[in-house]
């Protein structure tokens, strides 16, 4: 599916799906719990889905028949090795989460995924389980990519030293620690996407376990072995959901109401509103959970060199989204410490570069950074800024949700008469199923071709 996107100006409330990552860790979390679950508003994307079609390979029952209230029954005590092949889709998270857990059971385990699967890194893991004194093996020699074949059980009391630049497959060992025996050591060399390990923490911490994290995330510390129990949860809302709809009422000078907003802090994402604030973005808490936002002329004007640097380590999601606001933003957004991005569903660096160049932005990458120097479509006194030159264009998705809502929210904010088509845009249903509609319901006119 190719959406069309065009000039809109946007109005009403806006409620955004569960968090991703909070719904995958609940379905792990539940899988292996003694007793039924439940998971309220959790995300219904395509890697969710990919989530409840696994864990009940650990011996837990899942029913999701009803979109807002999600059941697992848990495999407590009788969880088992995986009893087929896991097979991933396109979600990395579990992949990253489940396969430690899987080492803890005695036997083999193999994980695999869709094409795009196939290509994401897993040396790493493999590293980290082989510590643990698991056996782990890439299928393929010469790719550091799944199939990831697994046999386990790892060591209780083991020390994994690893540089922990991807948060996933860290939050995947402290999963399966709280399975072990004795206390489990993780020492970080250089920990980055640090709020995301700060959510497993929390959620250890609500099934009983015991952790200790040093302020720098440099030594984690997990004491088990507990035995979950089963809950009941409402999934918070996904702040890198968020991030799309804000963006489009900056850029479109529109004025919306972003409702159930996450404020727990357990997600990093949140903190694109402070990056967006220091550009002038008029962004303000209702204090009921709601955010209020109102267009604005964005600017770097004030900062040295009219540049402002984002370091983009603790959510690197974020890039696709900022990206596009940069090119509305008089001065340049230099986003750094992203090399991470390369190693997303896509080159998220390359990708971003490619697709935004197309549509007459101007921008500059390096290993590990990306600059978008941008322009304000007015100036500071209101008139048109002839700076200003952005057109529609036919871009590529990648099947990469984040570029097809990115790109799609970008081509609201075009003159009139210019637009947007994102090609193969419905890849959005992995982390906003509904993406288009729900946007259409602030008047947002994306059209299907």
């Amino acid at each position: 599916m190719n959406i069309k996107s065009q000039k809109a100006s946007l109005s009403g409330h806006i409620q955004v799906p569960g968090s991703k990552s909070h719904t995958i860790r609940a379905l792990l979390f539940s899988s292996l719990a003694e007793g039924t679950s439940h998971i309220r508003n959790p995300l219904g994307g395509a890697d969710c889905v990919s989530s409840s079609k696994a864990v009940p390979l650990f011996g837990a029952k899942v029913d999701i028949s009803n979109p807002k209230d999600w059941v697992v029954e848990g495999a407590g005590i009788n969880a088992h090795l995986p009893s087929d092949v896991v097979n991933v889709g396109d979600s990395g998270s579990l992949l990253y989460f489940m396969s430690p857990v899987a080492a803890t059971f005695e036997g083999w385990a193999v994980f695999t995924g869709d094409e795009s699967i196939r290509t994401r890194p897993v040396l790493h893991v493999v590293d980290a389980l082989k510590q643990m004194g698991a056996e782990a093996y890439i299928s393929r020699p010469e790719k550091n990519a799944p199939p990831l074949i697994i046999k386990g059980p790892v060591k209780d009391g083991s020390t994994i030293i690893t540089d922990g630049r991807l948060s996933q497959y860290i939050s995947g060992i402290m999963m399966a620690a709280s399975r072990l025996n004795g206390t489990t050591n993780i020492e970080l060399t250089d920990p980055r996407e640090t709020p995301f390990l700060n959510m497993p923490r929390l959620w250890l911490e609500e099934m009983g376990v015991k952790l200790e994290i040093s302020e720098d995330y440099k030594h984690i510390k997990v004491h088990g072995p507990v035995q979950m129990k089963a809950f009941d949860k409402v999934i918070p809302s996904d702040w890198e959901a968020v991030a799309f709809p804000l963006v489009a009422a900056l850029i479109t000078n529109s004025e919306i109401t972003i409702d159930n907003v996450d404020n727990s802090g357990s997600q990093g994402d949140m903190a694109i509103v402070d990056v967006l604030k220091a550009l002038g973005a008029d962004i303000k808490d209702d204090g009921k959970g709601n955010l209020i936002v109102k267009g604005s002329r964005l600017s770097a004007e004030h900062l040295p060199n009219k540049e402002l640097h984002v370091n983009l380590s603790g959510y690197p999601d974020a890039i696709c989204a900022l990206a596009v606001a940069g090119c509305f933003t008089e001065g340049s957004i230099v986003i750094e410490d992203i090399g991470v991005c390369r190693k997303k569903e896509t080159d998220r660096i390359e990708v971003m570069q490619k697709e935004l160049a197309k549509l007459g932005a101007k921008i500059e990458v390096g290993p590990d950074w990306l600059k978008v120097v941008g322009h304000s479509p007015v100036k500071a006194d209101g008139s048109a800024n002839p700076e200003w030159k952005l057109h529609g264009g036919e871009v590529e998705s990648y099947d990469d949700h984040r570029v097809a809502m990115s790109l799609a929210c970008l081509g609201l904010a075009l003159p009139e008469g210019e637009s947007v088509v994102v090609k193969d845009a419905e890849c959005c249903s992995v982390s906003f199923p509904d993406f288009y509609s729900i946007m259409n319901g602030i008047n947002a006119g994306f059209s299907a071709l």
